[in-house]
């Protein structure tokens, strides 16, 4: 599994426009092949900082996802809106349970 995270700070003009195409681009997201999930959410220390976390099966999903002329787009677009470069960082991830708690008896 892939896992994305990624973060953008708007100007406070914009930030309203940052969140409109950032919300569509993740619903439009989560509906690609290959994708597990895809969210936006607000940082509740910078409220001008939108904060994305993604899950992808596999890295060719995941390209095949930057590929998209619509995703090309809502890049352009959120970078215009930013205070500086936006930031994104991918990792590969294995999924795991957590253990058992233990009971205790007596």
């Amino acid at each position: 599994m892939i896992i994305v995270l990624g973060q953008v700070t708007t100007r406070a003009d914009d930030f309203a426009q940052a969140l409109a195409l950032s919300q569509d681009h993740v619903a439009r997201s989560r509906a690609e092949p290959g994708c597990i999930a895809h969210a936006v959410h607000q940082d509740t220390e910078n409220p001008l900082c939108l904060v994305f976390v993604e899950q992808w099966a596999s890295q060719e999903a995941l390209f095949t996802h930057f590929k998209v002329p619509a995703s090309k787009a809502f890049a352009k677009a959120l970078a215009s809106l930013a205070t500086e470069p936006p930031h994104m960082e991918m990792f590969e991830a294995e999924a795991f349970g957590l253990p058992p708690r233990a009971t205790s008896v007596g």
